[in-house]
């Protein structure tokens, strides 16, 4: 009987369909026709299928044998139809800089005394100042004095200083931040905001104190990160893929042994007929979060203004300035600024330059090449990166670098190629090899 139930199930025109499909093959739009191409499109017709075949033949066969169906194999979207980015001057909408407050041994979070004053620093976060946010905030907030205060004064109006406000305001203190610039002419409105604790501190420097801080912030972030996702701040999960010439490094931060690895979900590596990147022997696919920081930062100054919040537009030009402000209690979050300010001179510029091209709503990945290029796809237009000028403090555009940005990527999106033909066995061998 069972083997009767087996033939029909197999002769199915639904099973037919599915055994006889090509797997993971790539169909290169063409420019003209990119807007047409939506991944989401062929990967939930495949999950459908292959869900389908599975439910098929549990219906036929549950009604004989009531031993439990094994769980379907995970199906993840595939990168065969990933649209190429299309790369020319031509669609080059704007060039920005910004510099990244580097420290070698780490972000700084820590109080002190200022006279009659507490002074709790918040700063140095390197590239990771979007994403490390409000997890470095959490930290300095756990360093208030435990008897009530009238006011706090939050110095800075970036990433850092609005977490930090935000929180203290979820506390029940009224905050004041002074600041001398604000969205959108903040330093972190032209960053990249991947979520990512990428460039915080230089491998062999940091301390094992500045380890566990910089963990529980990444954790912290982390988790308030999703509550924030969806349109009105702009936060959403998006698909990564690593590629390199080499075998990774795995203690490295995309590794399997990086202390961040349980925030990259979605992790495994792609053979040579998952993806269609040419050039790369080694593909690594993980999920994170993209903020995306016009419209976040927006957001969260609106939310402190809502809440009772004030601002102040006010340049610091020497600390003895800040015994001069009402609040007992004052945050430093002025990023590179604090290099001055406090005089912390192992705190130096890292600059970094984007190009960004004409939006392609169809393009929802992003690309990390070992070439020192990446890519990330936001509402506002397509960003080409890849600079990081240690110890550069000008603010204009390096035309060399921009060139090579542009010209890396062209090369990389025109580069793609068809994926090999797959078949489920396949595909299934290679999830059991990673242990999916």
């Amino acid at each position: 009987m069972l083997r009767d139930l087996s033939n029909r199930v197999r002769d199915s025109s639904l099973a037919r369909h599915i055994l006889s499909s090509k797997i993971g093959e790539y169909n290169a739009p063409t420019p003209y026709l990119t807007s047409l191409v939506v991944p989401g499109d062929t990967v939930n017709r495949r999950r459908f299928l292959h869900t389908a075949a599975l439910g098929a033949a549990g219906g036929v066969v549950s009604g004989c044998h009531r031993s439990q169906l094994r769980a379907p194999v995970p199906v993840s979207p595939s990168a065969c139809n990933l649209a190429p980015v299309l790369v020319s001057r031509d669609r080059e909408i704007r060039t920005v800089v910004g510099l990244r407050p580097f420290r070698a041994s780490g972000f700084v979070v820590k109080g002190e005394k200022l006279g009659e004053k507490l002074l709790i620093h918040n700063y140095g976060h390197g590239g990771g100042g979007i994403t490390l946010s409000w997890g470095t905030s959490h930290l300095a907030t756990a360093l208030l004095p435990g008897e009530p205060l009238p006011s706090v004064a939050v110095l800075g109006c970036g990433a850092v200083g609005l977490a930090t406000a935000r929180l203290l305001q979820e506390r029940g203190l009224r905050v004041t931040i002074y600041a001398s610039e604000l969205p959108p002419n903040t330093t972190s409105n032209v960053a990249g905001g991947q979520w990512l604790p990428f460039s915080v501190f230089e491998s062999g420097k940091q301390s094992p104190a500045f380890m566990d801080q910089y963990l529980q912030a990444t954790e912290f972030a982390y988790r308030r990160y999703q509550t924030l996702l969806g349109s009105r701040y702009g936060v959403r999960w998006v698909r990564n893929y690593s590629l390199r010439y080499h075998e990774f490094d795995e203690t490295e931060l995309e590794g399997k042994q990086s202390p961040v690895r349980r925030f990259l979900p979605e992790f495994r590596d792609l053979t040579e007929s998952e993806h269609p990147f040419s050039r790369y022997q080694f593909v690594r696919q993980y999920d994170t979060m993209l903020i995306e920081p016009p419209i976040y930062l927006s957001a969260v100054l609106t939310d402190f203004r809502i809440a009772g919040g004030g601002v102040q537009v006010k340049h610091f030009d020497d600390i003895s300035q800040l015994q001069q402000l009402a609040e007992p209690v004052i945050f430093n979050c002025t990023g590179l600024g604090a290099r001055a300010l406090f005089n912390d001179q192992e705190l130096t510029p890292k600059k970094g330059q984007l190009t960004v091209l004409l939006p392609q709503p169809e393009v929802d990945y992003i690309a990390l090449m070992e070439d020192d290029l990446y890519m990330f796809p936001r509402t506002d237009g397509i960003l080409l990166g890849g600079t990081f000028e240690d110890g550069e403090w000008s603010l204009s555009v390096n035309e060399a670098a921009k060139a090579r940005v542009l010209n890396g990527h062209a090369q990389f999106f025109q580069g793609f190629r068809r994926c090999q033909r797959a078949s489920w066995a396949r595909l299934y061998r290679n999830w059991v090899l990673q242990g999916v």
